[in-house]
């Protein structure tokens, strides 16, 4: 098939490192298109950052002309036709065409070809089949540009054959129309994910969380969050489901400051007091995700912003700048200027170090004991609640003050 469209030469298209390894495999004649992603996004105008580069070669002639080129190549998937070169610190995905000899809804049999439809064909959705030359020559072989004009996530040929194949893209229909859609869904999509819902619990909690994650981090995922729970797209993976309405306040506190935070608006879909451990397990959260779910999750501390930055400058020692940003985000609303004053100060803002330590209790005479954390306690309550301005001098005069007159507290 001859191209079907244009898209403008990019930057990214003619920056050095991409032409560098384009260069190298045009030079042992294999013909290389950018495919996926990067296309998708230079046609919305969209910044791209991870280009992909699909070679109608194997990959391990593709591995010995990068190679002859000077450029460092990582096998990152031999056995599906992936590797990864390295130009100028920027990595570049490099897969040989392929076709599907035999699939099992979680994992495929490839075998390699040099037909760029048959390899578009085995694509889930037909925003991401696309091919582009460094000419900018397009390959639209199933409509791509076309949906994504639309704001449709459509599966490249039939829905539920295309589920069958790999489950895992009943959540990417839903990550992708929460990136790319506009209402409504996909009919056909829509009925196979409905139909084939009871299979992500075949899934792996690793690929679960970081479709969810991605998914939520999308501009306003709330219509496609409601879509998911009216099939029953959580009754398994995250059966504390109790609505987006603290969602939508998240996301509206997130878009007043220019951020969004994944897991952050997943805390928000559960209602407060749920298991965030039972959550963490379940998803395979990391040990850190774990502790930032548990806190967002708690009844208590109630974030304080109505008492000036004394008290905010308080709480954000006590529970670090990240987690106070958590549950600051939580409250409403953006428009307060107190609640912009306390996220000013948790972006800003810096907790000190207390400018004393226990070594400073047993240098002035105290003995090992109970008594030197008991000192070291009252000597930071004393500083906190002069809003950290003591130093060391003055932290020292009131420790010695305390010890003389015989005060842990």
């Amino acid at each position: 098939m001859e191209p079907n469209g244009h898209l403008a030469v990019q930057p990214w298209m003619i920056d050095p490192r991409t032409m560098r390894v384009m260069d190298a495999l045009a030079r042992a004649g294999i013909t290389a298109r950018f495919v996926g992603g990067c296309v998708r996004d230079a046609l919305r105008g969209h910044p791209v950052e991870d280009i992909d580069i699909a070679i109608d070669q194997p990959p391990e002639a593709a591995m010995r002309i990068l190679q002859d080129a000077d450029l460092k190549v990582v096998p990152t998937g031999l056995k599906h036709g992936t590797v990864t070169a390295i130009s100028g610190s920027r990595p570049f995905e490099i897969t040989t065409l392929r076709r599907d000899v035999e699939t099992d809804g979680r994992r495929a049999i490839v075998e390699f070809t040099d037909d760029w439809r048959a390899d578009a064909a085995r694509r889930d959705f037909t925003i991401n089949a696309m091919f582009c030359d460094p000419e900018g020559h397009l390959w639209d072989f199933f409509g791509g540009r076309a949906d994504l004009t639309a704001g449709r996530v459509r599966f490249v040929g039939e829905a539920a054959i295309r589920i069958a194949e790999d489950v895992l893209r009943i959540l990417r229909f839903f990550r992708f129309h929460a990136w790319y859609g506009t209402s409504p869904f996909d009919t056909d999509g829509l009925a196979a994910c409905r139909a084939a819902a009871g299979r992500l619990r075949d899934l792996s909690a690793e690929r679960v969380r970081k479709e969810l994650l991605k998914l939520l981090e999308a501009r306003d995922p709330c219509e496609t969050v409601e879509t998911m729970a009216g099939i029953g797209l959580f009754g398994y993976w995250l059966p504390e489901y109790a609505g987006t309405e603290l969602l939508r306040l998240v996301i509206a506190n997130e878009q007043a400051v220019s951020t969004a935070d994944g897991l952050r608006r997943l805390s928000s879909l559960v209602g407060v007091g749920a298991e965030a451990a039972a959550i963490g397990k379940r998803l395979r959260l990391s040990t850190q995700e774990s502790l930032r779910l548990t806190v967002m999750l708690a009844a208590a501390p109630a974030i304080d912003i109505g008492h000036g930055p004394a008290a905010i400058r308080r709480q954000l020692y006590e529970l670090g700048n990240a987690l106070y940003l958590d549950r600051l985000m939580r409250l409403p609303s953006a428009v307060d200027t107190r609640w912009l004053e306390a996220w000013r100060l948790a972006t800003t803002w810096t907790p000190p170090e207390l400018p004393v330590s226990g070594r400073d209790v047993l240098k002035s005479g105290v003995p090992a004991g109970r008594r030197v954390g008991a000192l070291v306690a009252a000597v930071e309550q004393w500083w906190i609640d002069h809003d950290f301005a003591p130093d060391r001098a003055a932290c020292l005069a009131e420790l010695h003050r305390r010890i003389e007159r015989g005060e842990d507290a």
